[in-house]
């Protein structure tokens, strides 16, 4: 049985072909005429749509294809022990789902690496409990642009090797970067001090910039969420 897998976020749109638990193929477009043409073009059995830009009725006036669409109503194949469970965002529990559906089992640590970075914890009862939210690498060099008087907005393309900076410019960068890691690593360790059997999945934009992080229990899977979301769609199918 193949899904097809949508995720529509604020600029980007991506989608994957997914076989039972396994990711054939994915696709990331710009616009949504041109995956229109695209998800038309290919044959699977069920769909689902998690998107930040449009609603469910919306996309119905867009899609020629019958779909599941994420919401706060739809049932998860994992228990949501969340204090707040109607301001938890379906990214962040898409993709510790997505961590947990790979493992097949909890614990599990999914740190996403975008505009924010964010820890989501499913322990070892398969229950979704949260965990935590901070800038990312980009939001860090505009927060120090934004609120200071003199400091540049920097670039952050390439990780500096360089422990010192010598100049405003590459103790900002080497700031962000290393603050960043040791931060990853420090979170990291803490929750196998109290999960020793955890696992821990690495995903988004910045991802591959930190897999020196990676050893034996971490893990750098770009598309967590696209995992996630598959195992939502199997659950609510069967």
């Amino acid at each position: 049985m193949s899904n097809l897998i949508i995720d529509i976020g604020n600029t980007r749109i991506k989608s994957a072909l997914f076989k039972g638990d396994e990711l054939l193929h994915e696709k990331v477009f710009e616009e949504l005429e041109t995956a229109l043409g695209y998800w038309e073009s290919l044959s699977f059995d069920q769909c689902i749509v998690s998107s930040v830009r449009w609603d469910q009725s919306e996309l119905q006036g867009f899609l020629s294809f019958p779909f599941t669409f994420l919401s706060q109503e739809t049932s998860l194949p994992i228990q949501n022990a969340y204090g707040t469970p109607a301001s938890l965002g379906l990214d962040r529990i898409a993709g510790a789902i997505g961590a947990w559906a790979i493992r097949r089992e909890g614990p599990v640590l999914a740190i996403d690496l975008g505009t924010c970075i964010t820890f989501d914890l499913i322990d070892e009862n398969n229950s979704y409990l949260g965990g935590a939210i901070s800038p990312g690498l980009s939001m860090r060099a505009k927060a120090m642009h934004d609120f200071t008087a003199r400091l540049p907005l920097v670039e952050l393309s390439v990780k500096p090797d360089e422990l010192i900076g010598d100049n405003t410019i590459t103790c900002m960068q080497i700031g962000i970067w290393r603050g960043i890691e040791y931060e990853l690593r420090g979170q990291i360790d803490a929750y196998f001090k109290k999960y020793p059997e955890i696992e821990v999945f690495v995903s988004g934009g910045d991802a591959q910039s930190f897999d020196s992080l990676a050893k034996d229990l971490i893990f750098v899977v770009p598309n967590l969420v696209l995992y996630g979301l598959n195992s939502i769609l199997n659950h609510n199918v069967e």
